[in-house]
């Protein structure tokens, strides 16, 4: 007999070698049907699979991302094993479970897989799947397994074969088809309902440009088709949102090749837009005592070779820029923290100094892949909302605390209300891949954890998930249609301290090391603006809008009203623009719609007489007509209402 533990600390006793669906059984009928996956101690299992050993348990249904991440790797295989039929000879790379679904790099040789292929893929995962078919795990030996797939002509899975240890090789088997995988995986194949494979993209093996270029193929399922129906209207709604599509049509920002893949140029009202954005932190910077400073845009290769970071981003930032004097190398910057640690460094400190905030909005660069770039979620030069706090170790918690009042302000600013929050330590049963000594790694961890009680935040554990250098605490917020995106970020570093030598005068007249705190509340300009793009549909908040209203004459005789309008607003600090094309008023309305400018103001020979402005307000229509001082003093104190808040 074994011990079985489950999530609520009971203990029962089973047969050895039970399964988790017969685990599931042993609970309820109802359970057994719904369950997708098992953790064993921790780590994720088919439901096939047998315990040998007493363990800890948690069976996982369609609400887990676990059974999530099972259902959707299944699916992988089941959409390979339908390529395998249509396509003969076709060879396979990965094909993982990602957080929407899943996707798998394939070469299929001189084919050309397009789009309109995917109904007949799709046709023919489902004619599998209503097959039921068992999926298998087999253990194999590394020299089994590379016989197996040399023999199918596979140098894909040879490859990844030959970086695998001997004696943790897994094959899992359905139909005809037959996979290296680690799973775990669904039980058979008939819990898969609804399919939509959903595009084709083009994607390096191994993300090496030098190799080739595979062709990967992303889809979902579902176990219901409601849910898939669901899923696909809410993916429209995401079409909508897209920032790139509304970036365009916002005037916000634009790309050129000319200029060069991946480096946005941000437009005048973008400019604006990310201006203000930037006003609004540094407002409250100054409220916590933080102090700005400016860093180069590149920097000696050395100082990146101390800080750890060409080791870690050398592959994936532009090549060295040599100057004129034999063996000078400099790099465009991937991070501000080694400048601003310099900073640090300028002058000796002493206990009383700290802590020290230094923030910057620095542009740092990376060389992103082409095929990875993305409008601004994926870019190669980006600019960080970056601050570095030095502090003492008894100031850890306290810092630790205000950091994440900023975040709490920016998301509530900006009604992102919906948050998640991630505490990343270390591994415990791997504690010598991580820099520093484990006194300092517990008080470390002890602060964030400690830190998220006091603000009663419902923080999710994940262990070995810390960066080298220390642990952090991650914000991933919810948009307005559900999806996820990972924004703040706070990170305690022991290691950038002692790489750099940094040091402090303490009470005790004797030389300490301070301890770093990292910290981007937006994360980088681009990619937040993105987001903020899509949460709000680019209907932007009053107080940030680059255009807070529009001023529309009814015909050309009262373009120069509109114009005196428009300048009295200015005059009061309103933003406005004036629409003086010679269309109809109704389309005028429209158009400025379109552009989400909150208010509209239409003038033509009454309003003219009268000295006022008919007043539309985006979604709610006519509001009456009032003096353009009066609408001037409500939209302030409208303006003046939502900031004082924060």
């Amino acid at each position: 007999m074994i011990n079985i533990t489950f999530p609520d600390g009971s203990v029962r006793q089973f047969e050895k070698g039970i399964t988790g669906q017969q685990l599931a059984e042993s609970i309820s009928s109802r359970l057994a049907q719904e369950v997708l996956a098992i953790s064993v101690n921790e780590q994720i299992w088919d439901l096939t699979r047998p315990i040998e050993a007493d363990a800890s348990i948690k069976l996982h249904k369609w609400d887990d991302e676990e059974g999530k991440y099972a259902f959707w790797h299944s699916s992988a295989h089941l959409m390979a094993e339908a390529l395998q039929a249509l396509y003969p000879g076709i060879k396979f790379g990965i094909g993982p479970a990602i957080e929407n679904g899943f996707y798998y790099d394939v070469d299929p040789g001189e084919t050309v897989i397009k789009e309109n292929d995917l109904p007949a893929i799709e046709a023919k995962m489902i004619e599998l799947a209503a097959k039921k078919e068992a999926i298998v795990r087999k253990d194999i030996s590394k020299e089994a397994a590379l016989q197996l797939f040399n023999a199918k002509g596979d140098e894909y899975k040879t490859e990844l074969i030959s970086d695998l240890a001997d004696g943790t090789i897994t094959l899992y088997s359905q139909g005809d088809f037959t996979d290296l995988c680690r799973g775990p995986h669904l039980p058979n194949t008939g819990e898969i309902k609804a399919i939509k494979l959903l595009s084709v993209a083009g994607a390096y093996w191994r993300g090496d440009e030098k190799r080739k270029q595979l062709t990967r193929i992303y889809g979902i399922t579902f176990p219901k088709k409601k849910m898939l129906d669901e899923y696909l209207v809410l993916l429209e709604e995401a079409k909508k949102r897209d920032h790139r599509k509304i970036g365009k049509e916002l005037e916000l920002f634009m790309f050129s090749e000319t200029v060069g893949k991946g480096l946005p140029l941000w437009l005048p009202r973008g400019t604006a837009l990310r201006l203000r954005l930037e006003d609004f932190l540094k407002q409250i910077q100054r409220r916590f005592d933080y102090q700005q400073v400016i860093t180069p845009h590149i920097g000696n290769k050395q100082l990146y070779v101390t800080s750890g970071h060409y080791a870690k981003y050398g592959k994936d930032s532009f090549q060295p820029i040599h100057t004129p004097e034999e063996g000078e190398e400099y790099l465009l910057k991937p991070m501000n923290c080694p400048h601003h640690c310099e900073v640090y460094k300028f002058k000796p400190r002493s206990y009383k100094d700290l802590p020290l905030r230094f923030a910057e909005f620095g542009t740092v660069y990376r060389y992103e892949q082409s095929g990875e770039l993305h409008g601004l979620t994926r870019v190669r030069s980006f600019t960080q909302d970056d601050a570095h706090l030095f502090c003492r170790p008894d100031q850890l918690k306290d810092e630790f605390l205000k950091v994440m009042d900023i975040i709490f302000i920016i998301f509530n600013a900006l009604d992102f209300k919906n948050f998640e929050a991630q505490i990343s330590l270390r591994d415990p049963n791997n504690r010598e891949k991580y820099i520093g000594s484990d006194e300092n790694w517990d008080k470390a961890e002890r602060a964030i954890i400690e830190a998220c009680e006091e603000k009663g935040l419902k923080a999710k554990v994940e262990l070995g998930e810390a960066a080298f250098y220390g642990p952090k605490l991650d914000f991933m917020v919810k948009d307005a249609i559900g999806r996820r995106w990972q924004l703040g970020t706070i990170q305690v570093d022991y290691n950038l301290p002692e790489r750099f030598e940094l040091e402090y005068t303490g009470e005790d007249n004797q030389k300490h090391r301070p301890v770093m705190i990292h910290r981007a509340p937006f994360g980088s300009m681009e990619r937040f603006v993105a987001v903020l793009i899509e949460h709000t549909a680019g209907k932007f908040p009053l107080w940030l809008t680059p255009d807070q209203v529009v001023v529309l004459p009814i015909s050309e005789k009262f373009n120069d009203y509109a114009r005196k309008v428009a300048k009295e607003l200015f005059l009061q600090d309103v933003r406005v623009t004036v629409d003086d094309r010679n269309e109809k008023i109704g389309r005028k309305i429209r158009d400025n719609e379109l552009k989400r400018i909150p208010y509209l103001l239409v003038v033509g020979e009454k309003e003219m007489e009268a000295g006022v402005v008919a007043v539309r307000k985006q979604g709610e229509g006519d509001k009456g007509t009032m003096t353009p001082e009066e609408f001037a003093a409500m939209i302030n104190t409208e303006v003046a209402k939502m900031m004082n808040v924060y």
